[in-house]
């Protein structure tokens, strides 16, 4: 597996979610990662500082036409879906997607079409359906989908949605995700230090 890009999709009880995978993952770890978190369009831009205290990566917010670096995690701005091209973010304020802007669907799409089967795509805890149109053309360009074990998950409706749409590649709980991920994508832990 050649993973050049991991999406990660999360709504309800996503904080914590993201801060346990980013938790688990080595300063080594160098794939780009591109996250959808569910949030208020007027909420302040704190997420990246806050889920930083969490992360030995580098974690910020996406801006237009951004570079893509390895070894950090961009977060979508609120109000803003975040789509992938050509090595760069865009930032789009078209409508709403399953009641979501940002929404994880739209960035699933955009990075199924840029990374085909070197994709791939988490999607976490949450309350609605936003990931499920997603994590299917990810799977139809080649790419590789996980899921949050819905038994654990905070709201088990959004990986339960994923499962009744297409076979993931793995349902893990959350403490596997990160060494998952570790594995999947060749960190030699402690290479450098």
């Amino acid at each position: 597996m050649n993973i050049e890009m991991i999406v990660i999709g999360t709504s309800l009880g996503g904080l914590r979610a993201l801060q346990r995978i980013l938790e688990d993952l080595p300063p080594e770890f160098s794939t780009p990662i591109a996250a959808v978190q569910h949030r208020h369009k007027s909420s302040q831009s704190i997420l990246a500082q806050h889920l930083q205290r969490s992360a030995k990566i580098r974690v910020r917010d996406a801006e237009n036409r951004m570079p893509i670096d390895p070894g950090t995690l961009y977060l979508a701005p609120a109000d803003y879906h975040l789509m992938v091209e050509d090595g760069r973010f865009l930032l789009s304020t078209d409508d709403a997607v399953q009641y979501s802007r940002p929404s994880i669907d739209v960035l699933f799409e955009s990075a199924a079409d840029a990374y085909r089967e070197n994709l791939l795509g988490i999607v976490l805890t949450g309350a609605n359906n936003d990931g499920s149109s997603g994590a299917e053309a990810i799977k139809r360009r080649g790419g590789t989908i996980i899921v949050q074990d819905p038994e654990e998950a905070e709201a088990p409706t959004m990986p339960l949605g994923v499962i009744a749409r297409i076979r993931p590649d793995r349902v893990l709980k959350l403490a596997e995700i990160g060494p998952w991920l570790t594995g999947c994508c060749h960190v030699d832990v402690g290479k450098h230090g």
